[in-house]
């Protein structure tokens, strides 16, 4: 039997000679675990929130998107890109044409991201799951051109789900030199719009606050890009394997084009909220320090309470290392019982908190996508914070015992 352990054991079950110790050993318990369970708590809303971006992400976004490295456009029929379609895992291929202009209906007009896709954007992403309206997804007609705003878009604007008349749109004249300066219409180039009685909601104002989504044909007359891209974006067969797909696009397209994924696609975002992820775990991980300076307390009474036995041990054959011993296990096992108490009522809350939402947004009515703090429990994160609580607990057992000898 590990002797030094055995001790320990009978330490922590044991109620100590001065009730103050107990009250201190106590909090120290407590106090690891109310701060493990934050820990466990606050990193799985931060990865609950991740993946509710992630997945209002991939109605939209195609699977891969390919861009030119340097400038905006690049001519649609470079060989790279032809490479890049025939490949036998590409299922689809939309080409777009993307750029800012402005959109003018009525007395309102608002800067807008002119999206021109192909006819085969519907098969390339699930659009037609976050339409609003009456009407049906639809990009030309004869010679009119639709036009699909996003939904707050549309309601600053004052367009409404289906509006009448036309939606003028302006863009700067890329060519040519203006030559009239009483007029200033010539340096912008205008075409008009209709509605085909829906708008998208993505629930993100990125995409509903400012985009339109157009024919292709549309968008290159309006920017002068015949010919041109501003991307090319591809859905994969069924079972493709796409880091494998990703790597042979990035070889193929050199130093001339990045190959995105939809998280690369929103690297920002996805960034931003990983450091605030890590930057929560850095406070709360501080929260944790101060918490263990209870255990450096009850550690350090305890040694004070227990000097006769201590005596009695080393008149037994105890040596000085097996004595510290003790009370690195005492401190120890103070640490494992918070870490797990805090982890097992961490996850409690989790699941409460999915199956529940007992803690809301607020009075969103609508507001938000979601009426409760979205939870996603990541495994690896709780492993993360257990190690954490057990690294601090223990080396806050080691200094109150570190010097301690001939006592």
């Amino acid at each position: 039997m590990n002797f030094p352990f055995y001790m320990a054991r009978r330490y922590v079950c044991s109620k100590k000679s001065t009730n103050a110790i107990n009250v201190i050993s106590a909090i120290s318990l407590v106090g690891i675990a109310v701060a493990t369970m934050a820990l466990v708590v606050v990193l799985s809303v931060f990865n609950g929130f991740h993946d509710l971006v992630a997945s209002l992400f991939t109605a939209f976004d195609p699977q891969i998107e390919v861009v030119p490295a340097m400038g905006k456009t690049i001519n649609a029929d470079h060989p790279k890109l032809a490479a890049m379609r025939k490949l036998p895992e590409v299922e689809v291929a939309t080409e777009v044409v993307e750029d800012q202009a402005m959109a003018v209906y009525g007395d309102r007009q608002h800067m807008v991201t002119v999206m021109g896709v192909d006819d085969n954007f519907t098969q390339l992403t699930r659009i037609e799951e976050i339409l609003y309206g009456q009407g049906t997804f639809a990009l030309r007609a004869a010679n009119l051109y639709y036009g699909v705003p996003g939904v707050k878009l549309a309601y600053e604007m004052g367009l409404g789900t289906a509006w009448k008349g036309f939606l003028h749109i302006y863009a700067p004249t890329r060519r040519g030199q203006l030559t009239d300066f009483d007029d200033p219409t010539q340096a912008f180039v205008c075409d008009s719009l209709v509605s085909p009685g829906v708008v998208f909601v993505v629930n993100q104002s990125k995409y509903d606050g400012s985009r339109i989504i157009t024919s292709i044909w549309f968008a290159r007359q309006l920017f002068d890009q015949d010919g041109m891209l501003s991307s090319l974006q591809l859905r994969l067969k069924p079972g493709s394997d796409l880091n494998a797909v990703k790597a042979r696009m990035r070889q193929i397209g050199g130093e001339e084009f990045n190959v995105l994924d939809r998280y690369e696609q929103q690297a920002d975002t996805f960034r931003i909220m990983q450091v605030e992820k890590m930057l929560a775990y850095a406070f709360l991980t501080f929260i944790l320090l101060v918490a263990s300076f209870n255990v450096i307390s009850s550690i350090s009474m305890l040694v004070i309470d227990k000097e006769d036995d201590m005596r009695t041990l080393r008149s037994l054959g105890a040596t000085d290392r097996q004595i510290r011993s003790i009370f690195m296990w005492e401190g120890r096992m103070v640490s494992l019982l918070g870490a797990t108490a805090g982890v097992g009522v961490g996850l409690l809350l989790c699941l409460l908190q999915q199956q529940f939402g007992i803690v809301s947004l607020g009075d969103s009515n609508g507001h938000f996508v979601v009426d409760a703090y979205p939870v996603s429990v990541h495994y690896g994160d709780v492993a993360v914070v257990f190690v954490t609580v057990l690294a601090i607990g223990w080396a806050a057992s080691w200094l109150p015992v570190r010097r301690l000898s001939g006592r």
